[in-house]
């Protein structure tokens, strides 16, 4: 047997890999000040030239220059166009003034999960062992005790699905959002030149942009976009075209609402495939603001840096892991692949692949370059080397799909428990709000006061399709908590908390 000297002396070596860590910042820190480095000492040099000089040289300068006016004045007029042809051709700013998620104000509508387990009993629908498989996904879920479901859901659901309470349902959302909004900005309804909606499985007829035309009498000319079949990546596909309406609307304001109806897909049958959806998803919306005006920037809290679009609908495979199908009792239900994993992490490494060089430091860019370089043209039996994206930014809003959703994002880019702190934290409280949870996880991360002026965030959203999508914002201001209205605002000290990997539920 080894002995303690012998064990202890396998252990790894801390010291080295502290210093390896530091010698890695000083890299990063070198090549992205490679610029100013390289600069100083040729202006250095242009100082000690003109430090020679004396007045007779000055003088001589200046006769140089007055004889070669006519060089000099064509140069600077040639810099006044150039600077006056870019200035009008660069892409109008799109900037976040608010956002707002929607909250019920009535605590009997938290559904935890030995309710949510009573409810389905209860239908007479369910087999034994579908309701044991009910179980066991909710206690691996992730979730906690406290998410919301539409209150069709609390009594029957079965009963209840309806166009009558599918619509109670997502007004109720949809106008509670946007009246927060509209409190929070001061912005009057009529002022709002866009609109897009988004609800990827419940879209009536009106529309539900139509619903929200109606309600707050918007004006005739509005450019009104009803967004469905998206999937959960819904919310960041609204805001790129909402991005893309800007550039060609001056002085505009675009109001983006993302939501998931519950109340019409409730999945009643007993494929397990179908399941999924009943155990995670859970009530939610949210509200945004979008702006370009250049005179709405010192109040915005955001600026839209880029939006990255990747869809993967060309694969088979990728096309049917999430898709809404009747079973073979004629029951209506998404159906989940199991190949949905390998998908989601194919579709994240095509985004970053692309995302990358827009955002990563020069420093990590080298890193992935080099490594590819050696790995596919010298044949080099090395890992992948994945970028460091926290050096690219300081905050992560990864979609709340499920816990192991997150846990492949976390694996994939080596993320640590702080950073996925707010995604998880939005799976536990608020369940999977679709393509509202990213505006929750933001609003967590400003509840905690961890915004900063000119932080970095990285929204990343997954839907059917299958389709993988990436927002980056610019935080303009230092948020402040004390100012703040979100859900998170009246019990924001309760958390983080510790989410088991399995939490048994007492049915």
């Amino acid at each position: 047997m080894a002995t303690d000297q012998e064990k202890k002396n396998n252990l790894p070596n801390f010291f080295l890999s502290i210093k390896l860590k530091y010698v890695k910042l000083g890299y990063h820190y070198l090549i992205s000040n490679a610029l100013y480095l390289l600069l100083l000492p040729l202006l250095f040099i242009v100082l000690t030239h003109l430090s020679t000089l004396t007045v007779d040289g000055f003088f001589k300068l200046w006769n140089e220059l007055r004889f070669n006016f006519g060089t000099l004045l064509l140069c600077l007029v040639s810099l006044v166009f150039t600077s006056t042809v870019y200035l009008m051709s660069r892409p109008r700013k799109v900037y976040l003034v608010n956002f707002a998620c929607y909250k019920p104000d009535n605590p009997s509508q938290m559904c935890s999960r030995k309710l949510f387990m009573q409810i389905a009993s209860k239908t007479g629908i369910f087999s034994e062992e579908t309701l044991s498989f009910h179980k066991k996904i909710l206690e691996r879920s992730g979730m906690g005790n406290m998410s919301y479901v539409p209150k069709a859901m609390l009594d029957n659901p079965a009963d209840k699905k309806n166009m009558a309470e599918a619509r109670k349902e997502t007004e109720a959302v949809i106008i509670g959002a946007i009246d927060e909004l509209l409190d929070k900005t001061g912005v009057k309804p009529r002022d709002i030149g866009i609109l897009v909606v988004n609800s990827s499985l419940f879209n009536p007829t009106p529309s539900l942009s139509a619903m929200v035309v109606n309600h707050y009498k918007l004006r005739g000319n509005i450019l009104s976009y009803n967004l469905g079949g998206m999937g959960c990546s819904a919310g960041l596909i609204s805001i790129d075209l909402a991005k893309q309406l800007l550039q060609l609307q001056p002085n505009s304001y675009a109001l983006v609402v993302s939501t998931e109806n519950i109340t019409m897909n409730w999945y009643a049958g007993n494929d397990r495939s179908m399941l999924l959806t009943n155990c995670l998803f859970r009530l939610g919306g949210a509200a945004i603001l979008l702006s370009n005006r250049s005179s709405d920037r010192r109040r915005s809290k955001y600026e839209l840096v880029h939006t990255l679009r990747t869809h993967m609908g060309g694969d088979d495979r990728s096309y049917n892991c999430v898709s809404q199908q009747e079973d073979e009792s004629k029951r209506i239900g998404v159906k989940i692949s199991k190949d949905l994993m390998a998908v989601a992490g194919e579709a994240l490494k095509t985004n970053i692949t692309t995302l990358g060089p827009l955002v990563l430091p020069m420093s990590e860019q080298l890193l992935f370059t080099a490594t590819l370089v050696a790995r596919k043209i010298f044949k080099m039996k090395i890992k992948p080397y994945i970028p460091d994206f926290k050096l690219a930014f300081e905050h992560f809003c990864v979609h709340a799909g499920g816990r192991a959703v997150l846990d492949e994002v976390e694996k994939h880019l080596k993320l640590n428990e702080w950073v996925m702190e707010p995604s998880r934290m939005t799976l536990y409280r608020f369940g999977n709000t679709s393509s509202s949870c990213l505006w929750y996880e933001l609003a967590y991360f400003e509840a905690k006061g961890r915004i900063r002026k000119g932080d970095k965030t990285w929204q990343i959203a997954f839907g059917s399709g299958f389709k993988c999508n990436s927002a980056v914002w610019r935080a303009l201001k230092t948020i402040n908590p004390a100012h703040e209205k979100n859900p998170w605002m009246d019990e924001i000290d309760n958390f983080p908390v510790h989410v088991p990997k399995v939490t048994p539920i007492d049915f």
